[in-house]
């Protein structure tokens, strides 16, 4: 059976809005225990805010979470795919791009989220092929965590 990412992703997604504080974003993502939140702007997911970014973009640039907005920490442009798309698919986009959430898009609103963590353990054949491909990559080291802890 080829699994698809509508297999696996969480559909219940927290979402913020962009102009929303990087405090209040992270207050959120704390009260959820979640790691990312899709952010919308104009009714439209314009980007990603990760803990990554707010390490990167606010604790280390010493800027203040109350003053900084989301929509100037997130990630972007965003890199989405659909609910059909396969397992593997999925796997080999999140590699390429070095990332570990993808929003899930379906006529362009968002319907839900998988994340490399989320694949590697629902799947041990997709976290395999996810081992082989990275073998040999210089992977971000959230990546090769999940890799050595689910799969290796």
């Amino acid at each position: 059976m080829l699994l698809k990412v509508k297999d696996v992703m969480v559909t219940d997604s927290v979402v913020v809005d962009a102009n929303t504080s990087v405090r209040e974003a992270v207050k959120r993502m704390n009260d959820f225990g979640i790691g990312c939140l899709p952010v919308m702007d104009s009714g439209k997911v314009a980007g990603i805010m990760t803990e990554r970014d707010v390490l990167r973009r606010v604790v280390a640039e010493g800027k203040n979470p109350d003053n900084t907005l989301v929509t100037d920490i997130m990630s972007k442009p965003l890199i989405v795919v659909d609910p059909e798309t396969s397992l593997e698919d999925a796997v080999e986009l999140m590699i390429e791009k070095k990332i570990k959430k993808l929003p899930v898009m379906k006529d362009e609103k968002l319907v839900g989220l998988v994340t490399f963590t989320d694949i590697a353990r629902f799947q041990p054949i997709i976290a395999k092929y996810a081992e082989k491909l990275a073998a040999g990559q210089v992977l971000p080291k959230g990546i090769e965590k999940v890799i050595r802890y689910y799969i290796a």
